[in-house]
């Protein structure tokens, strides 16, 4: 037996100890930077023209890129994935 292993809910703020509400906002604004990150990468742009794109100084991007959760709201984390042209939607699991 494994001590000290513990399955994951899959929220790692949940598991972490943040109450539901909580970690299900964090984990949200988790995955939404990841998303932009991945945007920025994958279509090979500078932290300037990544700016320009999402209507941001390009400080804002360079914390973005270095994953400065706390310095984005979930609604302007949302904001700049609709800018960058994705669609946000909010589900719930089944």
């Amino acid at each position: 037996m494994n001590e000290g292993i513990v399955d994951s809910s899959g929220n790692v703020f949940l598991d972490l100890g943040f109450p539901s509400d909580e970690a299900a906002i964090l984990q949200m604004r988790a995955d939404l930077m990841t998303d932009l990150r991945k945007f920025v990468k994958s279509k090979r742009l500078t932290q300037a023209k990544a700016a320009e794109i999402l209507g941001v100084s390009q400080s804002r991007v360079s914390d973005l890129i270095r994953g400065k959760w706390d310095r984005f709201s979930l609604e302007m984390l949302i904001t700049l994935a609709t800018r960058a042209g994705m669609h946000v939607a909010l589900t719930r699991p089944a």
